[in-house]
């Protein structure tokens, strides 16, 4: 039996619509992030994606930035991407679809010829993030007034 959602890149503006959608009701609405945070110019540039359910409700979203925007965030390593905004819709929590998403953006990575994926991830999904083969370093810090650890997986 085939998922009841489908996770694919994002590749028009009705598709960044829905992945901008999603990161608002998860970080904005529920997680209380100020909205002038949550959208930054790395979104112009990232790689996007998206779980769409089979009726073309928009389940969950995620991004990749490699290159020359990844590198603030990974240490400047070139070969290191870095994985971020990883939302899903607060219905499809349980369906796998964060695995999905992650999956799908080291897909990404990978075709992109990088080497490891750089997470920062809240400190409450660090069981998650462990679980798909990532380990955190060093120290606890604020992101958007929420408690992250920096993790990493070899790809």
């Amino acid at each position: 039996m085939s998922a009841p959602y489908t996770v694919r890149i994002a590749v028009d503006p009705a598709d960044l619509e829905a992945c901008f959608g999603v990161r608002k009701e998860v970080f904005v609405v529920e997680q209380g992030v100020d909205e002038t945070i949550e959208y930054d110019a790395y979104d112009a540039v990232a790689v996007h994606v998206l779980a769409v359910r089979e009726d073309g409700v928009p389940l969950g979203t995620g991004r990749l930035l490699h290159g020359e925007a990844a590198a603030a965030k990974t240490g400047g390593d070139a070969s290191v991407g870095s994985l971020g905004r990883l939302a899903v819709a607060r219905a499809a929590r349980g369906l796998g679809v964060g695995v999905a998403l992650v999956r799908a953006i080291e897909d990404a990575a990978r075709v992109r010829g990088l080497t490891a994926v750089d997470l920062h991830a809240q400190t409450q999904a660090l069981g998650f993030y462990e679980r798909l083969g990532y380990a955190a370093y060093g120290p606890e810090f604020p992101d958007a007034g929420i408690p992250h650890r920096a993790m990493r997986r070899a790809l």
